[in-house]
């Protein structure tokens, strides 16, 4: 197993013989043996324990049992106390994600504090097989079939060329005790489920299921590299400035690929993401949410943003009388002027200032809103002027309107109201600027 692993991490370049390594290190079998072999390997090691204290006595057991065996053998040793259950719950993550958090994160620090060149976790073939009928039971893309990778950013996998029975050899002959983990016989986390009830099914199909998947996974990661390469430039295509351009969408070999591509690692479910691809040819206005984010479907766009806060107040500003001019949300200049002429540019309006009240009143357009437009008897909503201008949604959402005892005044930058109009009886006119930001 040694020489397995050592042809494994020159194969894949993943540690350089001058450097310090990070070793996280449970106390378990797998990482027991990561860390002797490294260290037979003639490897800087740095031990690391995390305590996530999940097991009461059993957890700190652990904890001794470690820092002792590094004492005994000389390896450098640090070591962290969480409490993994409150950060779960300050989170809204399950402890398995919360655990995982904290260690990587905790993981990063130590390699900057020791300069270290990588992060050595203990994942083996089996860990991969496991996570690929995670990844099939959830859902997932090309990506997920392919199991673990054997590097992600400074987190590299020595040991995901050998399975868990190689490595229980190799413990035996070396004679190294290790601890075992009491949850590891639980079949409450996914995962477990997965090892202790799937696979041995699937073995009495093919006993040697596990390198079947493993083979298959690699020749998946293959073909991943060619789809990434395709997929990659249809992005490139379609998705500028937060943008998904429907027509150059429509264009691409495979539309919902590239919609995975752009969307899943911003959080939108597959379920979403499939709705959205059958939302290419539907007409404007549906919107699609991730946990951060929202699609919206406009006429020749998919238009991506962050999700506002459903639970923000709306900002409402108030105008006094005696203000020139504002600054926030937007720039806008008032004067009083008493030429007859008026200027007739969309960004400026002209209207009778005897027939305004203040203080005048800015805020985003709501739906109900209405006006009388300049020019017109009628009233008019709002959102059928938006519909007629054509506005996309996004366009509309940025919208401001000015309002007199909530009178509209003005659609800022669009359309005047034709109430507060300056006519042959107006002795003082009120002129508004919208300057730019």
């Amino acid at each position: 197993m040694l020489n397995k692993i050592k042809t494994y991490i020159a194969q894949n370049r993943l540690l350089a013989s001058d450097a310090a390594v990070i070793v996280g290190l449970s106390g378990g079998m797998d990482s027991m043996a990561l860390l002797d072999a490294l260290t037979l390997l003639e490897y800087r090691c740095i031990a690391a324990h995390c305590n996530f204290h999940l097991r009461g006595e059993e957890s700190d057991d652990d904890a001794r049992f470690v820092k002792k065996w590094c004492k005994m053998n000389d390896v450098e040793f640090t070591a962290i106390d969480f409490d993994t259950r409150q950060y779960a719950r300050d989170k809204k993550l399950s402890i398995e994600m919360a655990a995982r958090d904290l260690r990587y994160n905790w993981f990063e620090i130590v390699r900057k504090q020791y300069d270290a060149q990588a992060i050595a976790v203990a994942h083996h073939k089996d860990d991969s097989v496991e996570t690929v009928l995670l990844n099939l039971v959830r859902g997932t893309g090309i990506g997920g079939l392919c199991g673990i990778s054997v590097r992600n950013g400074y987190v590299v996998r020595p040991m995901l060329c050998v399975t868990r029975s190689e490595i229980e050899k190799y413990i035996g002959e070396r004679g190294i005790s290790y601890r075992t983990d009491s949850s590891n016989g639980e079949d409450v986390y996914f995962r477990n489920f997965i090892r202790l009830n799937i696979i041995p099914m699937l073995q009495k199909l093919n006993p040697s299921v596990g390198e079947s998947i493993s083979r298959t996974s690699q020749n998946l990661d293959e073909v991943r590299k060619v789809y990434k390469e395709s997929v990659d430039k249809d992005v490139d295509k379609v998705f500028k400035e937060n943008k998904i351009d429907i027509a150059r969408l429509k264009q691409t070999i495979s539309p919902g690929s590239v919609l995975y591509e752009i969307l899943f690692p911003l959080g939108f479910h597959p379920s979403v993401i499939e709705d959205v691809e059958r939302g290419i040819n539907s007409i404007s206005g549906k919107t699609y949410f991730s946990p951060d984010y929202r699609l919206i479907r406009d006429r020749r766009f998919f238009i991506l943003d962050k999700k506002e806060n459903p639970d923000k107040d709306e900002n409402i500003f108030r105008i006094d009388e005696n203000v020139s001019e504002i600054n926030t949300p937007i720039r806008l200049r008032m004067t009083v002027s008493q030429k007859t002429d008026i200027d007739k540019r969309k960004h400026v309006l002209t209207i009778d200032a005897g027939k305004v009240r203040f203080p005048l009143i800015l805020r985003k357009w709501r739906f109900g809103d209405w006006f009388v437009p300049f020019g017109m008897r009628g009233k008019k909503k709002l959102s059928d002027f938006f519909t007629d201008e054509k506005l996309s949604l996004q366009e509309k959402e940025d919208v401001w309107v000015l309002f007199s005892e909530e009178k509209v005044v003005w659609i800022v930058g669009h359309r005047a109201d034709d109430r507060f109009k300056v006519t042959a009886t107006t002795k003082k006119k009120l002129v508004l600027e919208l300057l730019e930001e």
